[in-house]
């Protein structure tokens, strides 16, 4: 269950606030502006360079009038890759964190819970107009980009939490005009949820509530969608969940919790972000950065030659993700409530094995293992 984060009377966040001033300096923020995802045209104005197949810029670079219900659902599968993605980095960071009260553990463990319902929002409504998610063939390999060519430029991998993998997830989160302002073009998730929800205005699809689930997932509800006002609102939840918004600073959100970018801000900053007369500056109540456990960042194929009691806790662990995936996939096939409920146990059952590997010291180093998330075939 999500913890709420109390703040001093008067000095509440409102989601909708966080884009309408940008007074902070450009180097605040500490996020190196990514590489933009291009699909414009060649060299001596040829035909497009190519894209990967599934890539946002691909799907961007249809013309509007040609996004209908097939590039819904190709758009809402790379949705759901997405989501699923930033879940095993942000656990890993939680897991790792020794006391879990404190307030950075309490910030990650509320994004947490965001993630995985938008997880569930986006597979709903891939189901809503006609689709299947797939989820266990979508589940990425660290370190590696975030799917979809979002945020080109941007890898993601695991370790514990360090100043440098918030940094990676305040990256993930990045707004199109967060509070420091850059000229990267490069597609944001905020941008590319934009575009799925106008082009489900424009196709206007019947949605179907078979096969969609319902849940409490943190303090939020999974619901089905089955109007269009029900997708509008679920997809403003998730981008304002996630980047916040741009709009004014009058308006109010149904909590005061900040979005997820500038969540991790105030962990990188070890300052809650204020309004000042200068603007938002993280100048406000002190954040302190918690003590963790020194997981090393996993390498590319995973950990070498590791001893036997560490390798069947990463099998244990990988078995039990494996079991996690299949769960999520049948819940949204024919397996529905049951299913899901399998999936929460499963995933329940993954930190008693990620903690005990980031207990176990890599020998010859200060640092400890972590698990791998390696669904097994």
């Amino acid at each position: 269950m999500r913890e709420d984060v109390e703040r001093p009377a008067g000095a509440a966040l409102k989601r909708r606030s966080f884009l309408a001033t940008t007074a902070v300096a450009a180097g605040a923020t500490g996020i190196a502006a990514a590489a933009p995802a291009s699909a414009a045209a060649g060299p001596h104005g040829g035909p497009p360079e190519p894209v990967p197949p599934g890539s946002v810029a691909r799907l961007l670079a249809v013309p509007e009038a040609g996004r209908g219900l097939d590039w819904l659902r190709s758009a809402l599968q790379v949705a759901v890759e997405l989501e699923l993605s930033t879940i095993p980095p942000y656990l890993c960071g939680w897991w790792s964190v020794g006391d879990r009260g404190s307030h950075a553990a309490r910030l990650i463990r509320r994004i947490i819970d965001d993630e995985m319902y938008h997880l569930g929002v986006v597979c709903n409504l891939l189901v809503a107009v006609g689709g299947q998610p797939r989820i266990k063939a979508a589940a990425p390999t660290y370190p590696g980009p975030l799917p979809g060519g979002v945020r080109d430029g941007v890898t993601v991998y695991l370790s514990g939490l360090t100043k440098s993998l918030v940094h990676m997830m305040m990256a993930i989160e990045a707004p199109e005009e967060p509070l420091a302002l850059s000229d990267s073009a490069s597609h944001t998730v905020g941008s590319f949820y934009a575009a799925m929800l106008d082009g489900f205005r424009s196709v206007n699809p019947q949605l179907s509530a078979r096969g969609q689930l319902k849940a409490h997932i943190g303090s939020d509800e999974l619901r089905p969608v089955e109007t269009l006002l029900d997708v509008e609102r679920a997809i403003d939840i998730i981008r304002e969940q996630g980047e916040g918004t741009s709009s004014s600073p009058a308006d109010s959100f149904a909590d005061d919790h900040p979005a997820h970018y500038y969540a991790f801000g105030e962990i990188y900053h070890g300052r809650e972000l204020r309004q000042t007369a200068e603007g938002w500056t993280f100048t406000g109540a002190p954040v302190p950065f918690p003590d963790a456990r020194p997981m090393a960042r996993v390498p590319a194929g995973g950990w070498s030659r590791p001893s036997a009691p560490v390798q069947q806790l990463l099998d244990r662990f990988d078995s039990t993700y494996t079991a996690l995936l299949d769960s999520l996939e049948a819940a949204w096939g024919d397996g529905g409530p049951r299913a899901l409920g399998a999936a929460v146990h499963a995933m329940r059952s993954l930190e008693e094995p990620a903690v005990r590997l980031m207990e176990t010291q890599i020998p010859g180093t200060r640092s400890t293992y972590g698990p791998q998330f390696h669904p097994l075939s």
